[in-house]
């Protein structure tokens, strides 16, 4: 009895923690976003240095037509999804060596998870 309380305890607490990971707090994370909005637009069809992040979830890697980016990014080849975010958001540089973006990264999981959250709003 002991034991099967165990395992469904640990099944709640990683169910939750996962949950908590991938939904992120949006009105959180569009203040995070204003140390994006220098180079990132949340608007459709507007692109600044980087290009626009409207629709960034589920979109495929460099394909925003007309955006120059930098051959590293071409040569990605993966869709945005939360958990690719996350990584690429952690340290930009280091996932996409040659990349032309030169923030260091969000080094807080909870500003990912959030602003990951907010983006997932801009469709």
């Amino acid at each position: 009895m002991l034991h099967r309380m165990a395992i469904a305890g640990t099944i709640v607490l990683l169910g939750l923690t996962g949950m908590a990971r991938a939904e992120g707090d949006a009105a959180a994370g569009k203040i995070v976003f204003n140390k994006c909005a220098i180079c990132h637009s949340p608007l459709q069809g507007v692109n600044k240095i980087g290009p626009s992040q409207f629709g960034i979830i589920g979109r495929h890697s460099a394909a925003i037509p007309n955006f120059a980016y930098s051959e590293a990014m071409k040569a990605t080849n993966w869709d945005w999804t939360p958990e690719q975010l996350d990584k690429y958001l952690t340290e930009p540089r280091v996932v996409v060596p040659g990349t032309k973006m030169i923030f260091p990264g969000l080094k807080v999981e909870a500003d990912r998870a959030n602003v990951i959250a907010y983006l997932d709003t801009l469709k």
